[in-house]
């Protein structure tokens, strides 16, 4: 995209806040929720918080040394994979394709197979990329992007060393290429609730809030307290759901509009997301977020990809880490995950596992 185009873009945005946006690098120099300017209609808007040419986002938190300081976390060895099996779900929400997986035979080797894989990188266990949600009634993505700068369809890269940087502009493979590494923290709702109620007080495949001043206080139930370039993880209950309910059930997800429990759509919510400076955030939910979101709300996705380029996670399998969490009473730990290094891609299964 021209500089030009970015510029006019730019030049919509209120810099009414105190603070001048600048490159900075370390969560000590950003500037605060309210410190943000607004684009229109959106609050904390934090284009080129990290510079201009910025591709990472919030990931550009987890620098080295929050990743050395981040490792301590790791006592025992004991090591919890986040990735739902890709394979599931069978039948995808939101009209996405399901996946498929077929192994072959090599005939005349005597004894070697191959495989073929067919996925939507969104259909299950995922991290959303830059490309994946913007500003929807702007046409906007990170940074101010047009939608019509990307290029869809096919898209095919041959040579290594002659690759398009516009083509591949955005693409998951910037995370894929530092990873996203530090302290996880999880934060179990479910567990939350059912001490508090007996029982979830929501269904999770239906809309529902989860509301910021819950998420708060499972924190202090747990203990829990951030740090700056932490990797929030919400379990809300969806996997427990699913696990729990019939074939049928689970397959008619696929057939009905999309209706689930996820964090609230504040202001107060954003300005929590952003001022504890978490370089991701990650459920079990199908979306992030409460959804559909209220009429007249915009999706948080909106702010939380398009205007600070943080990672969402969803479909995180998040059961065997609850349970070895609520056994040994530690919800922190040291967060790896590894994309797929896709060039240009839009979302990616997180390849993400838990270090204790």
């Amino acid at each position: 995209m021209a500089s030009g185009r970015l510029n006019g873009v730019l030049a919509h945005i209120s810099h009414s806040a105190p603070t001048t946006i600048t490159a900075m690098t370390t969560a000590s120099k950003l500037p605060t929720f309210d410190e943000l300017p607004k684009f229109k209609d959106f609050t904390g808007c934090a284009w080129e918080v990290w510079g201009k040419d910025d591709q990472l986002g919030t990931v550009n938190l987890l620098t080295e040394e929050v990743v050395k300081e981040a490792a301590k976390e790791i006592k025992t060895g004991k090591a919890i994979g986040l990735n739902w099996p890709v394979n599931f779900p069978s039948k995808p929400v939101f009209g996405r394709k399901g996946p498929e997986h077929e192994v072959k035979f090599l005939e005349g080797t005597g004894a070697v197979h191959d495989d073929h894989l067919h996925i939507n990188t969104q259909s299950g266990t995922q991290w959303d990329g830059l490309k994946h949600f913007g500003l929807l009634h702007h046409g906007l993505f990170y940074q101010g992007t047009p939608a019509s700068f990307f290029k869809t369809g096919k898209i095919d890269i041959v040579s290594p060393t002659d690759v398009d940087p516009e083509l591949i502009k955005y693409g998951i493979h910037n995370w894929a290429q530092h990873g996203i590494c530090g302290r996880g923290v999880l934060l179990d709702m479910v567990k939350f609730y059912t001490e508090k109620y007996g029982k979830l007080p929501y269904d999770p495949f239906t809309t529902h809030p989860i509301p910021l001043a819950d998420i708060l206080a499972c924190a202090k139930a747990q203990g829990t307290t951030f740090r700056p370039a932490d990797i929030l993880i919400l379990r809300v209950g969806f996997m427990q759901r699913y696990n729990g309910a019939t074939q049928e059930e689970r397959d008619g997800l696929a057939g009905k509009e999309e209706t689930f429990a996820g964090i609230e759509q504040t202001e107060d919510m954003k300005r929590f997301l952003w001022d504890n400076h978490f370089a991701a955030v990650a459920s079990d939910q199908p979306a992030l977020e409460s959804w559909p979101p209220a009429e007249g709300i915009n999706h948080l996705h909106s702010t939380i990809l398009g205007m600070w380029g943080m990672p969402i996670g969803e479909f995180f399998d998040l059961e065997a880490l609850a349970k070895h969490a609520a056994e040994t009473g530690r919800y922190t730990f040291f967060f790896s995950s590894w994309p797929l290094n896709v060039l240009g891609g839009v979302a990616s299964p997180p390849n993400a596992a838990a270090y204790f």
